[in-house]
């Protein structure tokens, strides 16, 4: 009976104060696409949008199945708390995360966060952005390779998913096809890094997603 949850592992208090943040920060904010049907009416002049709480969701799904504990799969319920800006376009400052759901699962969100302004406060570039983020997973925690992971298999997922269906999904992304392809991939190596058993799953279907998008979008790197 080794696999009956223990009371304590049914409810943690930290996962939920997470969820409750995440959709509080999140609140009022959406994807980029949506590539289903509707399951429901939708009233006429309406639309069905996928709020971002959805995908948080997903990544921290995926991170708890991949066998990771409670302070990284809270990680990745806020994963995007940092750097996205709320609806009233307000950023979280990471001493608000840090007292509200404790330093490690903080240190593990900054670890995963672009940065996005530079010092005078302007946009960097999305080259510079991407350069900086693929250097603190190589330098970070494996928890938090688990989380970037993670959300770029459910992020590549979702563009394949688009893209099946017709959606002009890269359009309204900030990097091209190619760009795509080579931040994915960059990602990919970026986690070999951590040799932590519990990655190899997540490599491997991030690797899968990939492939999946070269063949759709034929770009494939050549021999």
């Amino acid at each position: 009976m080794d696999d009956v949850p223990t009371p304590d592992s049914l409810f943690r208090p930290l996962i939920e104060h997470a969820v409750e943040l995440a959709a509080q920060w999140h609140d009022g904010t959406y994807r980029k696409s949506v590539w289903r049907d509707p399951a429901f009416e939708v009233p006429e002049g309406d639309e069905v949008r996928v709020p971002v709480i959805a995908h948080l969701t997903a990544v921290a799904s995926i991170v708890r199945r991949a066998g990771w504990g409670e302070i990284p799969v809270a990680a990745a319920y806020l994963h995007d708390a940092i750097e996205d800006v709320n609806r009233h376009g307000q950023r979280l400052r990471r001493t608000q995360l840090r007292e509200a759901v404790g330093p490690e699962v903080e240190r593990l969100v900054a670890q995963v966060s672009e940065q996005k302004l530079d010092d005078d406060g302007q946009m960097r570039s999305w080259r510079d952005r991407k350069d900086g983020y693929l250097e603190s997973i190589r330098s970070g925690l494996p928890e938090a390779t688990a989380i970037s992971l993670a959300d770029k298999i459910h992020n590549l997922w979702s563009i394949n998913q688009s893209l099946e269906a017709g959606e002009d999904i890269l359009d309204v992304l900030s990097g091209d096809a190619e760009a795509q392809r080579w931040f994915h991939r960059a990602v990919l190596e970026a986690s070999t890094g951590h040799d932590d058993a519990r990655l190899v799953p997540m490599r491997d279907r991030l690797r899968q997603e990939i492939e999946r998008f070269e063949t759709r979008t034929g770009t494939e790197a050549e021999a």
